[in-house]
């Protein structure tokens, strides 16, 4: 995922190097935690189990080779291109030091990001009400309550 403009300069100037570096000499272009391949189209339960078509095996949420008790309906087989991203494990874009980076495929970094995203959604929430209370007349805003 692209660096937001106004959140470039948090990063390094070398994190174009520094990125590669994590996902592909250290990782091997896979996941570090389910060890889902970079830039290829995986087939996926939806919950995290996925199928490694180079081991020709299933492999769960964390990478590790698991049989499938019972079977599956192959209506809920999905597919997904596998994307790896470097994530800051501490969620601070300053500290790149090698231990708190990480090569994270989508679904990882999403559910790793969970906590910061919804603290970032209710910061925005927050924010916007805030200058919704300093620049707004609440007279009008109780005009258009009543309309409704």
């Amino acid at each position: 995922m692209p660096i937001r403009p106004e959140n470039r300069w948090l990063y390094p100037i070398d994190w174009r190097q520094l990125s590669i570096t994590v996902r592909f000499e250290r990782a091997g272009a896979r996941c570090e935690h389910c060890a889902r391949p970079h830039m290829r189209r995986v087939a996926h339960l939806g919950d995290g189990r996925w199928w490694d078509a180079d081991a020709k095996c299933w492999r769960s949420t964390r990478g590790r080779r698991i049989v499938l008790k019972g079977g599956f309906a192959l209506a809920a087989v999905r597919t997904t291109y596998v994307v790896l991203a470097c994530a800051h494990l501490d969620h601070d874009p300053g500290n790149s030091a090698s231990a708190n980076l990480a090569a994270l495929c989508q679904r990882c970094h999403m559910i790793h990001d969970a906590a910061e995203h919804r603290w970032q959604r209710w910061w925005n929430v927050f924010r916007r009400r805030a200058i919704r209370d300093m620049y707004e007349d609440p007279r009008i805003t109780r005009e258009r309550l009543a309309k409704r």
